[in-house]
């Protein structure tokens, strides 16, 4: 491949990623109850590709993660229960239900893919791969 493709590639592939980023910031949420939006961090190697969710406060048995059609997407809920005479004087932490999807590419091993839950951090790590696999779910180790 000569320089002026790959140029274009890369072009395109950042064209692709700021879409994406745009259309995740205007989509409005399916319905009231989704105020909790995790942040996260993409990054990406020549081998894998690895996305980073904060979800302090929840366990991995709260968090669910689904393979669909090259989408991968993370749901889960964050509570917060006070008992009857307590109220909240101040509420900054949010709280709710949450999920984040992700448009895979097309040289992700779905099959391999790998997710660890740790001082909560989601770190879920999909290797690049010729060879494409399909997977439905992925457990939380």
């Amino acid at each position: 491949m000569n320089d002026f493709a790959i140029d274009i590639e890369k072009q395109l592939t950042k064209l692709g990623k700021d879409i994406q980023d745009f259309v995740e910031r205007i989509v409005p949420l399916e319905d009231k109850g989704h105020d909790f939006a995790p942040a996260c961090d993409i990054i990406e190697s020549d081998e894998e590709f690895v996305i980073k969710l904060d979800l302090p406060g929840l366990s991995k048995k709260e968090i669910n993660i689904a393979l669909k059609e090259h989408v991968l997407t993370v749901k889960g809920e964050r509570v917060t229960e006070l008992d009857d005479e307590e109220v909240f004087r101040r509420q900054e932490r949010s709280t709710g239900v949450f999920s984040r999807s992700f448009a895979l590419p097309e040289n992700v091993n779905a099959a391999e893919t790998d997710a660890l839950f740790r001082n909560g951090v989601l770190t879920i790590t999909m290797p690049k791969s010729e060879v494409l696999n399909d997977a439905q779910s992925i457990p939380i180790k």
